[in-house]
């Protein structure tokens, strides 16, 4: 047989997100009028994003279509893989598949966020799922920062396609499953027609660090410190949780959990056989102050500085139960995500002005990559030996080097596609090329809003932070065609009114001056009104303080007395 298939089919490969970015994974592959789902993820705003709460992928390309929708396939329990579910799932009506782990998460999620008709089917890494004859899948283990996460090998007419999803090789994971080597070298030898390969740490030379590396400088400093230990970690990150209470039980310590998300998952992962703490460990958190400091120890949400996580308000002497003792030791087991620096900053050094140890640098040996870096992106690419590759899971700069890392290994570069969201790239008889693109993009959540917060909202709320925003009030006989009284100036985030009385009385003569420069006529038609004062208003003040506050004129038609 061919390494290459030779019937004449076409498979379509279109990421709806997590190219060009971090987070929102969700890639579509179709064949015919069939489709399936690779991860359906979320991504957190940027400063930019004011008062939205997540973002996630544009699905409308798939409503439009008349397309079969086989299944969801998730490769792992991350919300930026799993985290779009409950906001897209009643739309896509499909079943969704994940191995037990991964599904506990879902559920969870789905029960803070209900939605119908909701189909979850468990996977295992050594089951081939048979979703129809041009789409027969695979899966091999992968290490990664959480359990249960895997990659999937999709066998299709036009070949085979595998989805790495998130990777390291861990020659020493703490769970002691390591990547099924064998499978991928399979692979390879079978021969591979497109990978996706995660790119997160393609910038990155060597190798990342084992996990296991982690449990040694946290016995290390549960082994010096004298007084309680308090860690932040992702929620998820069910092996370095693990390796806390490994420590505390050789240590003789007891064990706390704050943060909503973490006690979440800690529960699931227990209850699933994921993550073992003895009962007799565990100390509610109202009852913690009756613990000696030298036997306790706290596991909490906030690693990335989250307002309202727990050791952000514990860092702000706001959290009910915990507060900050000097000589306490604060781990931040965690890498700020980009965009999240300020935050951790903010948390660290108020956590120093409460007599704190704080110990967060990437050097103090308390957190590593769940992601390969160079040399392990070899290694996968050497194993899977792909005719095409499509770095994924990472900004443009990290997709580049990934196609770097490609190239050094004798791959041509026009075999590395360095795709954006809502590309479609085709594979048929064995060579791939770029083919036009679908709608795409990105919808934001606010509370329980879905897409119904745009550009434009996001531009004005933009405006309201910067300069904010001045109302200008009128009254208008609009029978008699006259101004009955004002303008009247209100202003919220522009300037103080007590200091800048003269300003506003200047700004309202300007204003005045122009509406009694409408005709007549034009007093019928609110909306040249409403377009006058606003022109008035902003010129002046933009000539007086070099601002641009959000100008709102608000016309009250006053009926006349008596009629007249």
């Amino acid at each position: 047989m061919s390494r290459r298939n030779k019937k004449n089919k076409v498979l379509q490969l279109i990421p709806l997100g997590g190219v060009g970015e971090i987070g929102k994974n969700m890639f579509v592959l179709k064949y015919g009028q069939e489709c399936i789902i690779m991860d359906a993820g979320l991504k957190f705003p940027d400063d930019s994003m004011l008062g939205i709460d997540i973002v996630i992928p544009d699905i409308g390309y798939l409503n439009d279509q008349n397309i079969k929708i086989l299944g969801i396939i998730l490769s792992h329990g991350h919300e930026d893989h799993i985290g779009a579910l409950p906001y897209i799932i009643e739309e896509l009506d499909a079943p969704v598949y994940g191995t037990r782990l991964t599904l506990g998460l879902v559920e969870a999620k789905f029960m803070e966020h209900p939605a119908k008709n909701v189909r979850l089917h468990e996977i295992n890494p050594d089951q081939r799922l048979v979703l129809s004859e041009s789409f027969k899948l695979d899966f091999f283990r992968t290490n990664h920062s959480i359990p249960d996460s895997v990659g999937m090998a999709v066998e299709t007419p036009a070949g085979i396609v595998v989805y790495t999803s998130d990777f390291k090789f861990d020659q020493t994971p703490v769970d002691g499953r390591i990547t099924d080597y064998h499978k991928l070298a399979e692979l390879g030898r079978k021969g591979v027609v497109a990978a996706l390969i995660d790119s997160t740490n393609a910038d990155r030379p060597g190798y990342t660090l084992s996990e296991k590396e982690v449990g040694e400088s946290i016995n290390e400093i549960f082994r010096l410190s004298r007084s309680r230990i308090i860690l932040a970690t992702f929620a998820s990150n069910i092996h370095r949780i693990q390796q806390v209470v490994d420590a505390a039980i050789r240590y003789d310590r007891k064990i706390g959990i704050a943060g909503r998300s973490i006690v979440n998952s800690v529960n699931i992962s227990t209850e699933l056989g994921y993550l073992k703490i003895p009962k007799d460990i565990v100390v509610d958190l109202d009852k913690i102050k009756k613990v000696p400091h030298e036997k306790m120890a706290l596991i909490t949400t906030g690693s990335q500085g989250e307002p309202l996580s727990a050791l952000t308000r514990i860092s702000k002497s706001e959290h009910r139960q915990i507060e900050i003792f000097p000589g306490d030791t604060v781990i931040i087991a965690a890498s700020p995500i980009p965009g999240n620096e300020k935050l951790v900053a903010r948390t660290v050094n108020n956590l120093f002005q409460l007599k704190a140890d704080v110990i967060y640098r990437p050097i103090s040996g308390v957190h590593v990559s769940g992601h390969g870096s160079e040399e392990e992106l070899k290694l996968m690419m050497n194993l899977l030996r792909p005719d095409y590759i499509i770095p994924v899971h990472g900004e443009y700069r990290q997709q580049a080097y990934c196609s770097k890392i490609a190239q050094k290994l004798g791959m041509a570069e026009e075999n590395v596609f360095l795709a954006k969201i809502g590309n479609v790239m085709e594979f048929a008889d064995g060579e791939g090329r770029f083919s036009g693109s679908v709608p795409s993009g990105r919808v934001l959540v606010d509370g329980f809003g879905v897409g119904d917060v745009g550009e434009v909202v996001i531009r004005d709320r933009q405006m309201l932070s910067e300069d904010g925003i001045v109302i200008i009030v009128l009254a208008v006989d609009q029978k008699n065609s006259k101004i009955i009284s004002g303008p009247e100036i209100i202003t919220r985030g522009f300037v103080y009114v007590r200091e800048s009385i003269n300003l506003l009385e200047d700004a309202k003569a300007a204003v005045s001056k122009a509406i009694d420069k409408i005709n007549k006529d034009d007093l019928q038609e609110w909306n040249k009104i409403k377009s006058r004062v606003r022109d008035a208003a902003s010129s002046y003040f933009y000539e007086h303080t070099g601002r641009k506050p959000m100008i709102m004129p608000i016309v009250i038609d006053i009926p006349p007395v008596n009629g007249k």
